[in-house]
C-alpha cells in the first residue's frame, strides 16, 4: 500500500485524535472491524483515545470486555480466524503479559500450523512508555518481546500521521500486528492528511537528514533524538533522525545506509536494554555497515531497574534529550 500525503489538505491533530481517525474510518470501510477490550465504548478508554466510537457504531462493535486480558485476546484471535477483523484494546502495555500464550502460541503459528489455510488478521493495541507517575507495573515498555516471535509485526509510530497511516495499514493486513503507542504522545499534534493514505509496514523514515552521526530512535524516542539533533547543530554536529516505525518487518537497508553515509551511530529505545530492541538495531547496523564505522555504535535505552515512582528517579530511568547531546558528542570526539 503506498503512502499518500499532500501538504495542501493538513491540518493538526492529536496523536489520540489521528488513532480514532483510523478506527472509525477502518470501521466505515469495513463491517468486519471490531474492537474489544475494558472500558472501550462507553469510558473510551483510560486516555479517551476511543470517545464517541461507541455513539457511532454501536455496542455491537466497540465491545466492553470482563477484566480477563487472556480471555477476551483468545475470543479475538477466534474471531479473527472466523472472518473479523478484529482490534484488542489493552490498556497498558503491562497487561500483555497476560495474552502471551494467545498472541505467542496462537496467533502467531496458526497460519504455520494449518499450512496457509488460516489467517489471524487482527489488532492488538497496547501502550509503552514511563514518565506517568504510574510506578512500576504500569509503565514498561515491552515491545522486544513481540519483535523476539516469529508470525507477529510489531508497529511503534512516533507521530500523529504515522499513528493513522500506520494503524490502518495494521488493520488490513492479513497478520496478527502489535502496536504500541506512547501513552505520553496521546495529546502531542502534528500534521495530518484530511484524504484517505495507509504507510506501509517495514519502511523506516528519515526524520531529519544529517551528516555526521546517525540516531536510529523508536516511537517517543524519535522526539527525544529530535531534540538532541537540535542541541548538537549548535555545536556544529549535524545528526541524522531515522525512525524505523516497526521493529518487525525491519527496514534494514535505511538503517545500514545512513549509518554508512555519517560513520557514527546511537540506538535509543524506551525498552531495557539488556536483550532489547537497542540490541538487535545496533547488530544490524554493525553488521551492514562495519567497515564504514569510524566508533562503535552506542546504545541508549531503560535503565535495568523497574520504573520507580518517585518523579525524579522515574525520569532518570529513560534516556532523554540530554544524555542523547552528550553521547553523540562523546562518539563525535568533541567531548
Amino acid at each position: 500500500m503506498p503512502e499518500i500525503a499532500t501538504k495542501e489538505t493538513t491540518r493538526e491533530i492529536t496523536f489520540a485524535e489521528a488513532v480514532r481517525e483510523a478506527l472509525a474510518e477502518e470501521m466505515r470501510r469495513d463491517s468486519r472491524v471490531v474492537i474489544l477490550g475494558e472500558d472501550v465504548a462507553e469510558a473510551g478508554t483510560p486516555f479517551k483515545v476511543l470517545s464517541g466510537l461507541v455513539e457511532e457504531f454501536g455496542t455491537q462493535r466497540v465491545i466492553d470486555t470482563p477484566i480477563s486480558e487472556a480471555g477476551f485476546t483468545g475470543l479475538a484471535v477466534g474471531a479473527a480466524m472466523t472472518g473479523l477483523r478484529p482490534v484488542v484494546d489493552i490498556m497498558f502495555g503491562d497487561f500483555i503479559t497476560l495474552t502471551m500464550d494467545q498472541m505467542v502460541n496462537q496467533a502467531a503459528k496458526v497460519h504455520y500450523m494449518s499450512g496457509g489455510k488460516w489467517k489471524v488478521p487482527m489488532v492488538m493495541r497496547t501502550t509503552l512508555g514511563a514518565a506517568r507517575r504510574s510506578a512500576a507495573q504500569h509503565s514498561q515498555s515491552l515491545h522486544a518481546w513481540f519483535s523476539h516471535v516469529p508470525g507477529l509485526k510489531v508497529v511503534l509510530p512516533s507521530t500523529p500521521y504515522d499513528a493513522k497511516g500506520l494503524l490502518k495499514t495494521a488493520i488490513r493486513d492479513e497478520n496478527p500486528v502489535i502496536f504500541f503507542e506512547d501513552k505520553m504522545m496521546f495529546k502531542m499534534k502534528g500534521p495530518v492528511p484530511l484524504e484517505e493514505y495507509t504507510i506501509p509496514l517495514g519502511v523506516a523514515d528519515v526524520k531529519r537528514v544529517g551528516t555526521d552521526i546517525t540516531f536510529v530512535a523508536t516511537s517517543s524516542m524519535v522526539q527525544v533524538a529530535l531534540a538532541a539533533a537540535v542541541m548538537l547543530e549548535e555545536i556544529g554536529i549535524s545528526a541524522e533522525v531515522i525512525d524505523p516505525r516497526t521493529t518487525w518487518p525491519l527496514d534494514e537497508k535505511t538503517l545500514v545506509e545512513s549509518a554508512k553515509k555519517t560513520s557514527r551511530a546511537i540506538v535509543i529505545d524506551e525498552g531495557y536494554g539488556r536483550y532489547g530492541v537497542t540490541a538487535e538495531l545496533a547488530a544490524v547496523i554493525a553488521e551492514g555497515a562495519f567497515f564504514n564505522l569510524d566508533a562503535p555504535v552506542k546504545r541508549l535505552g531503560a535503565m535495568h531497574v523497574p520504573i520507580p515512582f518517585s518523579p525524579p528517579l522515574e525520569d532518570a530511568t529513560v534516556p532523554n534529550e540530554q544524555m542523547v547531546f552528550d553521547a553523540a558528542r562523546k562518539l563525535c570526539g568533541r567531548s
